[in-house]
């Protein structure tokens, strides 16, 4: 299946115990490439998460992202400094004793001090079944957001193949034109070797049977046949290979190579008015159908 390796994937799971956000987005890579974001608290799970992921995505660089905020309230705790407020007691009686304050310290005088009194919020005591609970959901969440990234690499993909099977059947239609036009060349080329010959017999003599030889042996240099069969093979295991299930992506790249390889030979080998030409048509083909493979997972 031609699926693209760039996709983008983000959403936000509640339930009653928490509000989960997952992030995933892919580019371009040679290989599985994974980077995983996960809340300390969660770490026991980035393995599953890793797992979950290998099984969606096979080629990639792949950034996945969580985060989790509780809906448990924190207990605050109240913590009063002894030692600063002992220390205020003792120069308020002294100022008092001086006539410079009147009237006794009061809890509210303690309030307006942030040196005096601390509040604190108290982390909830660990609850085994919610933490079950939790896992579980961050793991949907994963595995919604993953369905959601591959379903995005599909309609992606869709795109890439029109364009792919375009260019594979206009490299077809010019496969089929170098066949015709190194037909006519062989035809020409035989043609004048033969008037080259006669030209040359008239002035001295010819062993006729060897020089029918040498033009035959000239024009099988240049027949092509083999080429064209390997190439039309190549096409044929190109439409194998896009409609298969599993990643193709890296068996494209493959037989790219090896078409590439294949119209060189035949650029070299045939002769004709047009078969530059047509050969140069082919090789920029494959260059575009190279360029959009590098996004094929």
């Amino acid at each position: 299946m031609i699926k693209s390796m760039t996709g983008f994937a983000s959403l936000t799971h509640e339930d009653e115990g928490a509000t989960i956000g997952v992030v995933v987005k892919t580019v371009n890579h040679r290989f599985l490439d994974v980077q995983l974001r996960v809340p300390p608290s969660l770490a026991e799970l980035e393995g599953r998460v890793r797992t979950l992921l290998q099984r969606r995505v096979a080629r990639g660089r792949v950034e996945l992202q969580i985060s989790v905020q509780l809906r448990s309230t924190p207990t605050p705790t109240v913590e009063l400094n002894e030692g600063f407020a002992a220390a205020l007691s003792t120069a308020l009686d002294r100022a008092r004793n001086s006539g410079l304050v009147a009237g006794v310290l009061t809890p509210g005088d303690l309030l307006r001090l942030p040196q005096a009194i601390t509040v604190r919020d108290r982390a909830p005591e660990a609850d085994p079944k919610a933490a079950v609970a939790l896992a579980a959901s961050v793991e949907a969440a994963v595995e919604q957001a993953l369905a959601d990234l591959t379903a995005m690499r599909i309609r992606e993909g869709e795109h890439l193949r029109a364009d792919l099977d375009a260019r594979r059947h206009a490299l077809a239609a010019m496969l089929e034109a170098v066949i015709g036009a190194a037909d006519a060349g062989r035809v020409g080329l035989e043609t004048r070797l033969q008037e080259r010959v006669r030209e040359i017999s008239r002035d001295l003599p010819v062993d006729e049977a060897l020089i029918a030889q040498e033009v035959v042996r000239m024009a099988q240099r240049s027949d092509i046949s083999e080429e064209v069969a390997r190439l039309h093979a190549h096409l044929a295991h190109w439409g194998v290979l896009a409609e298969a299930d599993e990643p193709c992506g890296r068996k494209l790249e493959f037989l790219l190579q090896e078409m590439n390889r294949e119209v060189n030979t035949i650029g070299a080998k045939a002769d004709g008015l047009r078969v530059s030409e047509l050969i140069i048509g082919a090789k920029a083909e494959l260059e575009k159908m190279r360029e959009q493979i590098q996004n094929v997972e």
